[in-house]
């Protein structure tokens, strides 16, 4: 009698089941070299919602306070970010909601010393391409991120620098 009701049940579930793609992993990274201090550069361009400033969009905090756990929402809230890892001069987000949920995305901000007077700014993103439709589409993000993400260490170098 149980059997005759858990067994549809069970049959529903599976027929309802999300597709499931094979993860495809790629990192993107960029680097330029700043001529100011980490620490300087740090407290020129990593607030967590100095993004408002170098991307030029709107961020504010949807909850905490720029530490671990901290939500920052971009774009009017069409992009929600929560902070998962945070150092002295770096910090990982995901991305919850926006374009580009669907692939798990997560972004590295860092900033680390080279010498006294000069420091290496890097930016890492990580996504599953596999979880975008076509070969076509993968190329094309991958081709709209690389580029977005070089220029936007150009503009924090810039701000860093104080040009």
């Amino acid at each position: 009698m149980v059997f005759s009701r858990i067994l549809p049940a069970c049959l529903l579930g599976v027929s309802f089941a999300p597709t499931v793609h094979a993860a495809d992993y790629v990192t993107i990274r960029h680097d330029v070299t700043v001529a100011r201090s980490a620490d300087r550069v740090w407290a020129r361009i990593g607030g967590y919602c100095a993004i408002a400033e170098w991307m030029k969009v709107t961020c504010d905090y949807a909850s905490g306070s720029g530490d671990v756990g901290t939500v920052r929402r971009l774009r009017d809230a069409t992009t929600i970010e929560p902070m998962v890892a945070k150092t002295t001069h770096s910090y990982t987000y995901v991305q919850t909601v926006g374009a580009m949920v669907a692939t798990n995305f997560h972004g590295t901000l860092a900033v680390e010393p080279d010498g006294t007077t000069r420091s290496r700014l890097s930016y890492t993103l990580f996504y599953d391409q596999g979880a975008l439709p076509s070969d076509a589409v993968r190329r094309s993000e991958h081709a709209r991120l690389d580029k977005r993400f070089q220029e936007l260490l150009g503009v924090m170098k810039n701000l860093a620098e104080g040009k």
